[in-house]
Formats: C-alpha cells, structure tokens, sequence
C-alpha cells in the first residue's frame, strides 16, 4: 500500500537541504530561499537577528494570501522578537520559527494536506 501524499506535479516541493543550499523541484539553490506553493524565491537575509518586516515583503504580498509562513532560521531553532511577531500579525501573517530542516520537512506535510503555506528558509 503506497501511503506517499499526492500533491500536484505544479506545487513547489522541498526535496532536500544541506549546508548552505535547498533543493526546491528538482534544483538545487544556493542562499536563503522562499518557497511558495506555485514559485520559489531567492532570498538575499542571512542572519535571523537581522530580519524586519520587509524581508518578509514577497511573503506578506504572495497572491493567494499564505495562511501560514514557517521560518527556518537556520541549523537552529531561535526566538523571534515579539515587536516582529506583532507587527508581521499585523500585516496578516502567522509565523511559526523553526530549525531549517524542520520548516523544510513541515511544509512538505501542509502541502500535501493542501494548505497555503510558506516557508522563508535561511541556510544551515
């Protein structure tokens, strides 16, 4: 019995990671990457003390809306700053914080499951 998730040959699936670099469909990208259902985005940010409002931009305007962005801040789990989560809620995104493997793996799941998810995956 093949208990595999189908999910449409059009979706951006994460097929794996290694330092410093994701494979999205098929192509490995160097860097930090956004991943989208239908697109996946360069994503110049490299240090997650470093992220505002603005490095989540392509996310926050992302047509159709995303229900929820899993961060991946790095090759471990960090803390976001409240005063973000507020104001990244305020602009009408959910953020969950995770290791980078973790987010890689957990948007995989939503995809499948059909959620509009996101991931903003800064490298190991």
């Amino acid at each position: 019995m093949d208990i595999t998730p189908l999910i449409p040959a059009d979706r951006q699936v994460i097929d794996g990671y290694a330092p410093g670099r994701f494979c999205v469909a098929g192509s490995w990208r160097d860097g930090g990457v956004i991943v989208l259902p239908d697109r996946t985005l360069e994503w110049p940010e490299t240090e997650f003390a470093a992220l505002t409002v603005e490095s989540f931009r392509p996310v926050i305007a992302a047509l159709p809306s995303v229900e929820l962005l899993l961060l991946g801040s790095g090759a471990r789990m960090q803390l976001m700053p409240k005063a973000l989560r507020i104001s990244l809620r305020e602009a009408g995104l959910v953020v969950e914080v995770m290791d980078s493997g973790a987010a890689c793996r957990t948007y995989n799941v939503l995809l499948a499951e059909e959620r509009r998810v996101a991931a903003a995956l800064l490298p190991m």
